[in-house]
């Protein structure tokens, strides 16, 4: 049996506006509204013509780089040969000692500026592979498997991963959202909150299909609670997907409890009857023309009613819109028609 009725909304707990990295021209969107992309897959891509140029520039230089180091390692082995025979030739005392000297400089110059050419080298490396990694940012490509569920550029139109001012610069190609994440969210009242406890029972009904009752379970209750509306939000888990369930649809669901022995019924107020009292939820019933607060568990929060499944009883006299300063015992009279 239902214990509390609320209503919300199907939510998607993974949902994403895709953008680029840097701002450019779109000239290609490969994809359209409602159709599955998969993680990875290219969904646009950006203009990257002056990327090429500076990449051609970059593999230039570098190219270049590695000629003059080939160049300096060469000089740099015919300096070491000289320096050998120099020196063995200064042993034997046949040239002079400033020969030796010139022939070592020369070799140690030539080492000094094989080191830098190799950094060089290196640093023209890097920049081609910056270059390269420009050329991919060009690329937009789908972070997860989901449906693509809004287009929001156009070939022909700049993007900028923020907000560049004016009309004309989007910030998102197109938004994806994974339908395997899709749950629900609903605001609880948090006098009943203590009636909602993780994985219990839910059977939701979208306002669609009302017909249709989804089995459900409570995932989460969020701990903490909203001020302003005085409740606290619950996430509820379907327990088998279908296609027909989509973000943003209103649904309501009702809590379910444990059935109680014997199968005891309800008895169905109005919610005017109802009054808060030590933290119970209490009705005044009449007999013998005078007023009694009587404890009593609520089940459903219906639009028709509220259902007491404990503490009143079919036939029992209860009162409406009772005014505050009623008392315990006071004689009261019936009015109306």
């Amino acid at each position: 049996r239902s214990v509390l009725d609320a209503s919300g909304y199907v939510v998607a707990r993974l949902q994403t506006t895709v953008s680029s990295k840097v701002t450019g021209k779109v000239i290609e969107v490969l994809f359209e509204e409602g159709v599955r992309v998969e993680e990875g897959q290219v969904i646009a891509r950006l203009d990257d013509s002056n990327i090429q140029a500076s990449l051609r520039l970059a593999e230039a230089e570098a190219a270049s780089a590695k000629s003059a180091l080939a160049e300096t390692r060469v000089r740099l082995v015919e300096a070491e040969k000289k320096l050998t025979r120099t020196t063995k030739l200064t042993s034997d005392r046949v040239v002079s000692a400033e020969e030796f000297d010139t022939a070592e400089a020369s070799a140690k110059s030539l080492q000094a500026r094989l080191e830098r050419q190799t950094a060089e080298c290196t640093v023209a490396e890097h920049q081609v592979a910056v270059w390269k990694q420009q050329m991919e940012d060009m690329v937009i490509r789908a972070p997860f498997e989901g449906v693509a569920v809004s287009k929001n550029a156009q070939p022909g139109e700049m993007i900028s991963p923020i907000s560049a001012g004016g009309g004309f610069t989007r910030t998102g190609i197109g938004t994806i959202v994974d339908m395997r994440s899709l749950e629900i969210e609903v605001d609880v009242n948090e006098s009943y909150i203590n009636r909602v406890r993780p994985g219990q029972e839910v059977q939701a009904s979208l306002d669609a299909y009302p017909d249709w009752k989804i089995p459900c379970k409570v995932i989460a209750i969020i701990p903490t609670a909203d001020r302003q509306k005085a409740s606290v939000k619950v996430r509820i888990g379907f327990d088998r997907m279908d296609a027909k369930i989509l973000p943003e649809m209103g649904v309501k669901v009702a809590f379910l409890g444990e059935e109680t022995p014997g199968g005891k019924g309800a008895v169905l107020i109005p919610r005017a009857a109802l009054f808060r009292k030590d933290g119970r939820d209490h009705v005044w019933l009449i007999s013998g023309g005078r007023a009694q607060p009587r404890a009593v568990t609520v089940g459903m929060f219906g639009s028709d009613g509220v259902s007491v499944t404990d503490g009143i009883a079919l036939g029992d006299v209860i009162a409406l819109d009772a005014p505050p300063d009623l008392n315990p015992g006071q004689r009261v009279r019936p009015v109306g028609p």
